[in-house]
């Protein structure tokens, strides 16, 4: 059970680093990788919540979550190159 607290608080450490970068990013693009990059963090808690809590139900909302973000990423990514 330790490498799973260890796991999470490695999935913090980079949670936090990409919303420092969401936040001082120079540029919208490195905002939106940012983002993006969150989003898969996320996925990724999910799944091993999941694992945690013997919860199978919470890696279909993880992929729902996934399928979602990767999406809203195709849109920013659209929009920033000028396509929309």
């Amino acid at each position: 059970m330790t490498f799973v607290y260890v796991v999470i608080g490695l999935i913090g450490v980079s949670l936090f680093s990409a919303f420092i970068r969401f936040l001082v990013g120079p540029t919208a693009s490195d905002r939106a990788m940012a983002l993006d990059f969150m989003a898969v963090v996320v996925v990724s808690l999910m799944v091993v919540l999941s694992f945690v809590f013997d919860r199978a139900i919470y890696l279909d909302v993880a992929m729902i979550y996934a399928l979602i973000g990767f999406v809203g990423t195709v849109v920013i990514g659209r929009y920033l190159e000028g396509g929309m």
